[in-house]
């Protein structure tokens, strides 16, 4: 890994940094939290999982929350954020596969994994191909997608035009996805995401939207935490519950989307029980 950067925090905070891991596709860059005693005897680490529209970064002020009592990692998924980019379109296994080789060069025993949207597809197909490693799963907006909502996710996806008109599009589309409670400079910062991975976004919606979320879900045995906060899977996430029975689910009602942006505490407070158990 190469020479990260620590921010600059209080003792009693944990130390955030970045770095760069070797994988299948190249390199893969990832957010890492460290709690302020170094890990090694705090809780089972944490595995950070980000939507199809954003990167690693989504989860900056959460790595700061739930970073003070376990090791905190949040990868760019491949293609997003600084990771470099696999040569064709990915699947959602693809995707996890990438992340395996983070988690074989860091050999851990065993891991939490938090996924957020897209991520928590990426989330279950890991915890299916790790059920010994993988050791609780918390999902946060689960895509179980219906024919309308896969339509729709067709056309969520977006190349560049060479007048520009995409960038409009996209703006108009950012804005009215977060709505009026959320600051303009949180929505910009989601606008300027969406324009860096370009293609990628295509490719991870498109991965998302072919995933057989049914039946792939009813096959992670793992402890899962289910969170429905009030965005654009509301109902989507419902449909989860008949797959995963086991499954506890807490709805965020009066959370939206860029929850993690806004009111990552919330995340932090709902699963710190559920981690710690």
């Amino acid at each position: 890994m190469a020479k990260g950067t620590v921010t600059n925090r209080s003792a009693a905070e944990p130390r955030v940094r970045r770095g760069y891991f070797e994988c299948r596709f190249g390199q893969l860059h990832v957010h890492n939290a460290i709690p302020p005693g170094g890990g090694f005897e705090e809780g089972t680490p944490l595995l950070c999982l980000h939507q199809a529209t954003g990167s690693g970064r989504v989860f900056e002020r959460f790595l700061s929350l739930a970073g003070r009592d376990r090791s905190v990692y949040a990868p760019d998924l491949s293609g997003f954020g600084e990771s470099d980019p696999p040569s064709s379109r990915p699947s959602i296994a693809d995707y996890a596969a990438v992340v395996g080789d983070f988690l074989d060069t860091m050999r851990f025993r065993q891991i939490d994994v938090l996924g957020y949207q897209t991520g928590t597809l990426v989330a279950a197909e890991m915890a299916i191909a790790r059920p010994k490693q993988i050791r609780r799963v918390v999902m946060v907006s689960v895509p179980v997608l219906n024919d309308a909502e896969r339509d729709a996710f067709r056309r969520g996806s977006w190349l560049p035009s060479e007048d520009g008109s995409h960038l409009m599009t996209e703006w108009k589309r950012t804005l009215e996805s977060y709505g009026p409670g959320v600051s303009l400079e949180v929505r910009a910062r989601a606008f300027a995401e969406k324009l860096k991975s370009g293609v990628h976004t295509s490719w991870a919606l498109a991965a998302a939207q072919q995933y057989a979320s049914r039946e792939r879900l009813a096959l992670v045995t793992q402890s899962a935490l289910v969170l429905r906060p009030k965005d654009d899977f509301w109902e989507a996430s419902l449909r989860a519950r008949e797959l995963l029975p086991k499954a506890r689910f807490v709805d965020l009602a009066e959370q939206g989307n860029g929850l993690f942006e806004v009111a990552p505490e919330v995340v932090a407070e709902v699963s710190r029980e559920f981690l710690r158990g």
